[in-house]
């Protein structure tokens, strides 16, 4: 409110709650105290910052769209890994045919013993094993792993059963591990990941809305992502305790599933933190961009990268929704084989978003200094 329209307040003119006089019948009146029309009334009513967060969001809106659409509408194999046990031989000639197939759907690689092969499947080092008949018949068996993601078994299956039937060869699978019995559609993981990112960005978002999005001071920055702390430790025990003990939907593993559950929430509100510090209440729509726009269809849940388009693919593993999905798989299903590339990329989100918070805190402070010596 400016010097002028205090006055007029004290003075006990009627006003907007944006400080501009109203006439008796309650119409906002220009600087002279005659009727605004109608655009100078809409300019005021509102403000062209509404209008670019506005438009924000209807981006955000048609990315979320464009996003889940493209990356599910048409899921394609794309050089999942298989593993060949056939004889020397024939070896060769197999593993030639299946990597030649139009638009390379799967990609493999021979291995000389069924028992190195069956161990690498159960390190989710392969996505599927072709046994081929060692008596030299035509009955050949495919190893898969409906743990590993439902969307992939159902491709390898459906390519490995073309191939077979076109050189008039027979195939029966095995699901050799299998989901647990409440994990309908391998899907749990999933959810559980993205309650925990969304709770983790919900967090920060209302700790931004309470407190203001940037920190006044680095110390309050530290107190705020230390607040962080306690909320990410309870939440990753309630969300392993809801899909185990509670609902039977995925049991055991509590401990390492409590800790990779507070690790990713703290990661997801230190980024929605830094977000925020660097750009206002804009961070927040840029942190629904990473984890829900992006991150969400990437992430393996209900369609596994091997099926997903290249863009959705090439983010899965980069971001925490994918890391997240993937390290539950392989803590739950392969005795946490592999499980140190996800982690440390979580890890990577955790720290470099806790730093830019603090780091951007300083920058904060530092320009208050500079406007106060330019006072001086």
């Amino acid at each position: 409110m400016t010097e002028d329209q205090r006055g007029r307040h004290d003075a006990g003119e009627p006003l907007d709650k944006q400080g501009v006089p109203l006439d008796e019948q309650g119409v906002p009146l220009d600087e002279q105290g005659a009727p605004l029309g109608f655009w100078d009334d809409l300019k005021d009513a509102v403000a062209p910052r509404t209008v670019l967060i506005v438009i924000g969001v209807l981006l955000l809106q048609l990315a979320f769209i464009l996003s889940y659409v493209g990356a599910f509408h048409r899921p394609t194999p794309h050089r999942i890994s298989i593993a060949v046990v056939a004889p020397a031989q024939a070896s060769a000639q197999l593993v030639g045919q299946l990597n030649a197939l139009p638009g390379e759907p799967v990609r493999a690689s021979a291995v000389a013993v069924e028992s190195t092969a069956r161990r690498q499947l159960s390190r989710a080092e392969t996505s599927a094993v072709l046994l081929s008949d060692p008596t030299g018949g035509t009955s050949d068996t495919l190893l898969v792993t409906s743990a590993g993601g439902t969307s992939v078994q159902t491709a390898v299956q459906e390519v490995i059963s073309r191939v077979e039937a076109s050189q008039k060869r027979s195939v029966t699978i095995h699901d050799v591990i299998p989901l647990q019995p409440g994990d309908g559609r391998g899907l749990t993981g999933f959810y559980l990941v993205i309650g925990w990112i969304v709770g983790g960005y919900l967090v920060a978002a209302l700790l931004g809305v309470a407190k203001g999005s940037r920190p006044a001071t680095p110390r309050r920055a530290l107190f705020r992502l230390g607040a962080v702390v306690p909320y990410a430790i309870v939440s990753g025990i309630g969300g392993t305790v809801i899909v185990g003990p509670v609902l039977g939907a995925m049991t055991g593993h509590l401990i390492v599933l409590w800790w990779l559950g507070a690790l990713l929430v703290f990661a997801a509100a230190a980024v929605t933190m830094a977000f925020q510090v660097f750009f206002g209440v804009i961070g927040i729509g840029l942190t629904v961009l990473l984890f829900v726009v992006l991150g969400n269809p990437s992430a393996g849940g209900a369609y596994q990268p091997g099926v997903l388009p290249p863009f959705w693919r090439a983010l899965s593993g980069a971001l925490p929704n994918g890391a997240g999905t993937d390290s539950v798989r392989r803590i739950v299903y392969f005795h946490s084989a592999g499980l140190t590339r996800p982690i440390v990329v979580i890890a990577a989100y955790a720290l470099i978003g806790a730093l830019l918070t603090y780091g951007g805190s300083w920058r904060d402070v530092a320009g208050s200094r500079r406007s106060g010596s330019g006072a001086d």
